[in-house]
């Protein structure tokens, strides 16, 4: 929840203008919620139904209706209601012919009549970090959640107040043909993507239709704006008069990493001829990319880059590589999500710790398809350095059988079944454990914070 002083979004009148339903007068909006859960007072509540139709992917249909829920929004303060039915409750409603229809329709209208820079960002794994990153760096109001899908992609441009300094846009998928048309909605001045790896591989035919997917979302970008890519990614033809810039280590990079000191979290770039430094929020070699990447995004808008070089490891977003410590011990949780490539960058972070001893527990990594099982075993080699190794989930098992002996920690099916009481009683301090895994092995279950309580626990009785 954002945590700013709260300004208004809409007028009654433009946000129905835009919504497409009767333009008539009723209360400000100050924000514009699909969930009455989060709901705050002052909010639209948008009516959606559970099912988007086969219009659009998801893995959570549901024979929920948003309709039904207009009386719970009426009581947590929202003041009105988007809806496609008649509702029987006292609030404001504006009516339109489909409410997901009526939400695309006001995140057009939000983008429409914003005149800052829009980024967008994707790729297959750190997009939610670089988006905090760069929504920091250029002063924007800062959001929880991966909203990058249909239906999140709308609602984060509907939330954004005419005013703000930049609007940065998360785009997901897992389905071919997902992003270009959330880019062509967001029409980004500067789309980034980020990188493209082995995940939620299931649906698409090869890494190689990935990366393309990925690539769409250059078509959303407005005249005169930037692509922004790492160096190493093969490219496809950009929109006319979209120009491109690139991140990553070699020389040719427009932003290059240069240096990247693990002891203390110093990266060194090349950027524009000049050498600069910068601490990395998080640390390691991947989110030193990351941090190559906010970089040029920030060159391409012509934005000052310095506040992207003193950040705080505080503004990684909980489970995407946040730290803390509790008594001495360095929790690491990266347990929002995981694929190869996030696990072996992760691994070898941890690897460069300076501990006393590391520990990786490690969930497995869902929607890789066929080559599953070859893809964990393949994690074994980037745990050669790391102390002890746990492994949670069935479809980890083959890193679990390729692990040294001596590296073995602890084997579960699932998170529930760890007991974490026991796990933290073997931890000391100086000691560093990661926790990494897909959002359905561990985060999905509050893993990491039963861990840490645990934690606390335990050295409060010290």
């Amino acid at each position: 929840m954002d945590h700013e002083p709260r300004q208004i979004v809409w007028t009654w009148r433009d946000a129905s203008a835009a919504a497409g339903a009767p333009v008539v007068d009723g209360p400000d909006l100050y924000g514009v919620s699909i969930d009455t859960r989060t709901l705050e007072p002052g909010d639209l509540f948008v009516a959606l139904r559970g099912d988007p139709g086969a219009r659009f992917n998801t893995d959570s249909r549901s024979d929920r209706d948003g309709h039904d829920y207009v009386g719970d929004a009426q009581r947590r303060g929202a003041a009105g209601a988007l809806t496609h039915r008649s509702v029987d409750a006292d609030l404001p409603q504006m009516r339109v012919a489909d409410t997901l229809d009526g939400l695309w329709a006001l995140g057009r209208g939000a983008r429409r009549r914003f005149a800052g820079s829009t980024f967008a960002v994707t790729g297959s794994s750190g997009k939610t970090t670089v988006r905090s990153l760069l929504a920091a760096a250029l002063g924007c109001r800062q959001t929880t959640g991966s909203l990058n899908n249909f239906w999140g992609v709308p609602l984060s441009l509907a939330r954004a107040p005419a005013t703000a300094p930049a609007m940065v846009i998360e785009i997901g998928t897992n389905h071919p043909g997902e992003i270009e048309p959330l880019a062509r909605l967001v029409e980004p001045t500067v789309a980034l993507v980020l990188n493209v790896r082995p995940a939620h591989l299931q649906y698409f035919e090869s890494i190689d239709a990935l990366r393309r997917e990925k690539l769409s979302i250059f078509n959303g970008i407005v005249r005169g704006g930037t692509a922004v890519r790492p160096d190493d990614l093969q490219p496809e033809p950009l929109p006319r008069g979209v120009r491109s810039m690139t991140f990553g280590q070699s020389n040719d990079a427009d932003v290059s990493l240069r240096e990247y000191a693990a002891d203390t979290r110093i990266a060194t770039y090349r950027v524009d001829g000049r050498t600069v430094r910068a601490r990395v929020p998080g640390g390691g070699v991947h989110r030193a990319l990351s941090l190559a990447a906010v970089v040029a995004c920030l060159r391409a808008a012509d934005a000052p880059i310095e506040a992207a070089l003193e950040m705080p490891d505080s503004i990684v977003p909980t489970g995407r590589g946040s730290r803390e410590s509790i008594g001495g011990v360095e929790v690491i949780d990266d347990s929002y999500n995981a694929n190869p490539t996030s696990m072996a960058a992760a691994l070898g972070g941890l690897a460069s710790e300076p501990a006393r001893r590391t520990h990786a527990i490690l969930g497995e990594m869902l929607e890789l398809g066929d080559d599953s099982a070859a893809y964990h075993h393949g994690l074994a080699a980037h745990c050669e350095r790391i102390d002890r190794v746990a492994c949670v989930g069935a479809g980890i098992e083959p890193l679990w059988a390729a692990l040294a002996a001596k590296q073995r920690w602890f084997r579960a099916e699932r998170a529930a079944d760890v007991a974490v009481d026991d796990v933290a009683r073997e931890l000391m301090p100086g000691d560093v454990v990661l926790i990494k895994g897909s959002n359905r092995v561990f985060w999905k279950y509050d893993f990491a914070k039963r861990l840490r309580d645990a934690l606390a626990s335990r050295f409060d009785r010290r």
